[in-house]
Parts: C-alpha cells; structure tokens; sequence
C-alpha cells in the first residue's frame, strides 16, 4: 500500500489483525506513507532508503515474508518540472537504484512493487505528446526506472502482457476514467529468482469504478513460490 498519509500510531491495524493479517507501516503525517500487510509472519528488513540522512519522506519500506523479499515503494512525484521537487525525484530514484542493486547481488526473490510514477514507455499512456515534459515520463525519469530494470529486474504485467495498455491511474479531472485517458505508473519488478516463478499478473480496474474510489487501481501478480 502507497499514500497511507498516516502516523503509524493512526494506521487501522485492528482492522486487518481482526481479519487475521499482519501489517507493518512506514508513516508520516498528512503526506507519504507505505505499507504491507501479509497473512504470513512478517519480518521488516529496511525502512527508508540509505544516502540522505535529512530525508524524512516516508516512502520506502521492505520486509521479508516466508522467503520473499517485498518492498513497497511510493517515488516521488517530481512535478513541477525543472525544479527541486524533480531534483529530490532523481536523487531518490539513485537511491532506490543502490538498494535494488544489493538485494539482486542477493540472488533471492524480490518484488520490488508500488507507486513508481514513471510511465516507462508511450504505450503505457494514452497521449504521450502531452506529458512530454511532466515528472513521470521525462526522459530522465525513464532512464533511472529502465536503469533498475536493466539490472536485472523484470516487469511483472510485461512478462505476462508485452503488448497494449494496461493502466493503473485516471486522473479525478476531464473524465479521464470514462474515456479511459490513464497512465502506467504502479509497477511490480521481480528479480529473477521471482520471475522465474511468475504465473500471472494483471491490473484490477474494478475498484477505479466505486463511489469515491482511489485515483489508482490495484496491481496484483502471482508467483508459485
């Protein structure tokens, strides 16, 4: 989960330990926010990224759950662009790529998932000339992303969906979820010991369509681990 925009102490952990699941959370008030909730034990093994000790963004936090390394990841947005907000966007992001480098030299399953906000490639947003120069599908962007990527790191819904859009946020404005005017930027990296055990993965645009739903949908994948 991204954007819980929450102290841990605030987070409603009673109501997931009811349902029997565990959840460990990585808050900060009114912005940010990531978590992961688990039927399974869970073991956290990192919170927030190392290189910036004056970083106090809750956006990073990693666990391990019966062999699997999970990472839930909210990256900054970066807008507007030039500016310091892309600047921190950028940084971070070399920051992530110096994290996402370790656990693959691990040569463990890893699932490095969440909010991204890059639009990795044109198909992945229904009019690319007019987001040309926002944060998310800046070339700049691009490159960090496809930089982890290039490690070694597969894209989940590619692997299963090489072709067509498949998007996972629709702004609130203009009617983008009725015309269907959405971007690509919730991904699901696997390191190869977790691709190689890949069965599916899909987006679940059903929730876009509640009353007062989120902006973004879930993805989700399915690994026989």
């Amino acid at each position: 989960m991204q954007e819980t925009k929450t102290l841990d102490e605030n987070f409603p952990k009673n109501s997931f330990e009811d349902i029997g699941w565990q959840v460990v959370t990585h808050g900060q008030k009114t912005y940010n926010g990531v978590a992961i909730a688990s039927k399974k034990d869970i073991k956290v093994t990192q919170i927030g990224l190392a290189g910036d000790d004056a970083d106090e963004q809750a956006r990073y936090i990693e666990a391990q759950i019966e062999g699997i390394t999970l990472a839930s990841i909210y990256l900054p947005n970066g807008n507007p662009f030039p500016g310091p907000k892309f600047e921190y966007k950028l940084a971070w992001m070399d920051r992530l790529y110096d994290r996402a480098k370790n656990l693959f030299h691990q040569e463990i399953p890893v699932v490095l998932g969440g909010d991204f906000n890059v639009i990795p490639q044109p198909i992945d947003c229904y009019e690319p000339s007019l987001w040309e120069d926002d944060a998310l599908y800046r070339r700049e962007s691009r490159t960090k992303f496809y930089g982890i990527c290039n490690l070694g790191y597969l894209d989940a819904l590619r692997q299963i969906n090489p072709k067509g859009a498949h998007y996972t946020f629709w702004d609130y404005q203009r009617g983008a979820w009725q015309k269907d005017n959405g971007i690509r930027i919730d991904h699901l990296l696997l390191s190869p010991e977790a691709a190689n055990n890949l069965i599916d993965c899909q987006v679940d645009r059903n929730p876009r369509s509640l009353v007062k739903p989120s902006d973004h949908t879930p993805i989700w994948c399915d690994l026989s681990l």
